[in-house]
């Protein structure tokens, strides 16, 4: 193993020593997998290779950005290896964010180069102001091309302090800003989530999320240590995800709660059938116990473990499942090799079950954000023994072990009625009713009460009935509404705004 280990997690390795490595141990394993066909490891270090040649040939070097908007395919994989060859910098963004979203990005990345499906090269070229902008066929083409003569490059130096991808997340601001993540950290992040999440090599990962996002991008890095197998899986069907989730022999699958909810509902309408799921990995927000129940049960054997993190430290805290029946409401403990605790407004660490902000600090906490000074200051603040410590916006509590308990966003904690509460303990009470599938609650704010939204079979006067039963008063809400489905955000989040336009009967 290269660099420096923090607890069995290297500090000092780059994101291509994953693939190489793997590789090296198994190369003719499956790798990649996606609707046209699979690889092996070494059939995708070959084309990695093949990549980091040709962005030799374009003139791209170190620390140029490399924009990509692509659906998740093997190609795309490819992508993110060989730039990270050259030295250069992946970003991927999402096939469906918009051209106003998409411009802002062009122009805080500054790309020398931009890939993207062929039937968008036209449009993109529009607004991308004189860089180059090329379609996924050609290049691939003439990838291909180094790929059969085994095309090797002269070599770039490359270092763990080095920018491996910038992620673009929307955040609570109105344009896009990214989160730099460097090799080591990258690398540090992945290894530190395998240990405690345990990939095996026989493990095949059934990922419905883009590469773009995080939750995406680090399952093949998480793949590639592990020695396992992704299925890539984005492009999917709604209704065939269950039928491919058993067509794949996947064993793992990453999941957030509108998808668990999904995969419980297409359960319970065809008799259940044997799988190889071994386990699901929840984030993006709470997952109600009733949908992990469902999952239980429709996947028997399969354990449903709770991940607690966000992109500028790839992930804060891991509930392994044997402390699932003993913690059942924390989002488990700090990775290994890291810390995450409260602290209060003056930064003073707080004592276990007294809420605060949680922080992190570790070698996985990335080093701020692309271009932004003044939001890296704010959130990425010097730690008092060195290094950083990332202030998340997240509220909650540590317990004596150190287990950590998640109460809210900064947003999400709001005093009403005298009384100080949160979105997610609401939420949670709500998903307790009977007849609650699912459950969003929007705080109260000038002109508009407390309100309650519901995706189930339920009266939103029952609701309110049973919620008065198991809140105190101030907390129960004023208003409720039923609604089919809840409306959510691109990654897989109660989407507020839409909400608010629902409550004020604007919604489309």
């Amino acid at each position: 193993m290269n660099g420096e280990s923090t607890a069995g997690a290297r500090t000092g390795a780059l994101v291509h020593d994953l693939l190489d490595e793997a590789t090296a141990e198994c190369p003719d394993a499956w790798a990649v997998t996606d609707g046209a066909g699979r690889w092996t490891y070494r059939e995708l270090a070959a084309h990695s290779h093949a990549v980091d040649v040709w962005l030799e040939a374009r003139g791209i070097g170190h620390g140029d950005r490399v924009l990509v908007q692509l659906p998740s395919v093997r190609e795309l994989v490819a992508l993110l290896y060989g730039t990270a060859r050259r030295g250069a910098v992946l970003v991927p963004v999402n096939t469906g964010m918009k051209d106003y979203h998409l411009r802002a990005v062009v122009e805080n990345a500054e790309p020398a180069l931009v890939v993207v499906t062929d039937p968008a090269v036209e449009r993109i070229t529009a607004l991308a102001d004189g860089v180059p902008v090329l379609g996924l066929d050609g290049v691939w083409r003439e990838i291909a091309e180094l790929r059969a003569v085994e095309a090797r490059s002269s070599g770039a130096q490359v270092g763990p302090e080095d920018i491996a991808v910038l992620v673009y997340t929307s955040g609570s601001t109105a344009a896009p800003k990214a989160v730099i993540c460097p090799h080591g950290r990258m690398v540090f992040a992945t290894e530190a989530i395998g240990l405690e999440l345990g990939y095996r090599p026989d493990d095949v990962v059934f990922c419905r999320f883009p590469i773009s996002w995080d939750y995406g991008l680090y399952k093949v890095l998480l793949t590639a240590a592990g020695r396992s197998e992704i299925v890539l899986a984005d492009g999917e069907s709604d209704l065939v995800l269950l039928r491919r989730i058993r067509e794949t022999g996947a064993t793992v699958v990453p999941i957030v709660p509108s998808l668990a909810t999904m995969l419980c509902a297409l359960a319970e309408r065809e008799p259940r059938r044997e799988s190889r799921v071994r386990m699901f990995t929840n984030t993006g927000a709470a997952l109600p116990k009733s949908t992990a129940e469902g999952l239980r049960a429709a996947f028997p054997g399969a354990e449903v473990v709770v991940q607690f993190g966000q992109t500028e430290c790839k992930r804060v805290s891991v509930l392994p499942p044997a402390f699932r029946d003993a913690k059942p409401d924390s989002v488990g403990r700090p990775l290994p090799g890291t810390r995450a605790f409260v602290v209060d407004e003056e930064g003073t660490p707080l004592p276990p079950w007294e809420t605060g902000e949680i922080v992190v600090e570790g070698p996985h906490v990335m080093p701020g954000y692309w271009r932004a000074p003044e939001q890296t200051a704010r959130t990425f603040r010097p730690a008092p023994d060195g290094g950083l410590r990332l202030h998340t916006g997240d509220f909650g509590h540590v317990d004596e072990d150190g287990f950590l308990y998640y109460e809210g966003r900064r947003d999400d904690v709001f005093k009403h009625k005298g009384v100080r509460m949160s979105t997610t303990e609401i939420e949670a009470a709500a998903t307790d009713v009977p007849g609650v599938r699912a459950a969003a609650v929007l705080p109260p704010a000038p002109g508009r009460d407390l309100a309650v939204f519901a995706a189930g079979e339920i009266d939103p006067h029952v609701l309110l009935r049973e919620l008065s039963l198991r809140l105190e008063p101030a907390k129960v809400p004023g208003v409720s509404r039923v609604v089919d489905e809840l409306p959510l955000t691109a990654h897989g989040k109660h989407d507020r705004k839409q909400l608010a336009r629902i409550l004020e009967g604007n919604a489309p």
